[in-house]
């Protein structure tokens, strides 16, 4: 694979690609490098990196940048960032089996990391361990393995009385009147896909900052068991 990278590299970059090695050894010790960096990864990734190489940079791109492409590319294989990972992982992680995740890499990095661990620990102290997993699962997903995603275990949906129950609960927990939290809560009522419900959140938020909004109903059921 080296091998080929380097022969288009010469074709694209020219005297450029040539000046950048003074001897055939440095150029042998140069592959080298690369083939211990980039090896693992799949050829359909390394072309397209190659391709975005060729409109970004005039002059060959170090083992640095080309691997900052190759992460771009990563997210037309429907990959999100880590950060983006990490904190869909975090937010999710009381009750993973209930959420769509965008990605198996993601819940699999969850997974490995520990929820309680994502639950319970700092950033600082979760974060490195979380990134060098998922960088090993986006490596895996690139070489051109499936990773297994779990079923969503979907919960029924709540009756209304027991929907005005939770509301209630909640209300009394951040000492808000009911009528107010049935108001600012009414976007649980609508499907997860409804723009309109986004909105809402986002209106409810807006209106009390200090309050931390359930995004869903599972998360309005979490929050109002830990009561």
């Amino acid at each position: 694979m080296v091998n080929m990278l380097f022969a288009r590299f010469m074709v694209i970059y020219g005297h450029k690609f040539k000046s950048a090695f003074n001897s055939p050894k440095e150029l042998v010790i140069a592959k080298r490098e690369w083939s211990t960096c980039i090896g693992r990864y799949d050829e359909d990734v390394l072309v397209a990196a190659l391709e975005m190489a060729k409109q970004t940079y005039s002059w060959m791109p170090s083992i640095a940048e080309f691997l900052q492409l190759i992460e771009k590319c990563q997210q037309s294989f429907g990959l999100p960032t880590a950060e983006q990972a990490y904190a869909e992982a975090c937010r999710y992680a009381s009750e993973p089996l209930q959420h769509a995740w965008t990605h198996a890499a993601v819940y699999q990095a969850g997974k490995q990391t520990g929820w309680f661990e994502l639950r319970t620990l700092t950033q600082k102290q979760i974060w490195p361990g979380f990134r060098f997993i998922y960088k090993e699962l986006c490596e895996r997903v690139l070489a051109g393995e499936d990773l297994v995603m779990p079923a969503k275990q979907v919960l029924p949906a709540p009756s209304s009385s027991e929907l005005f129950d939770l509301i209630n609960s909640w209300a009394e927990q951040q000492a808000l009147a009911v009528e107010e939290a049935q108001t600012c809560l009414y976007y649980l009522h609508l499907v997860e896909r409804n723009p309109l419900r986004q909105r809402l959140l986002q209106q409810a938020q807006a209106k009390h900052p200090h309050i931390e909004f359930p995004p869903t109903l599972a998360d309005l059921r979490q929050a109002t068991a830990d009561k």
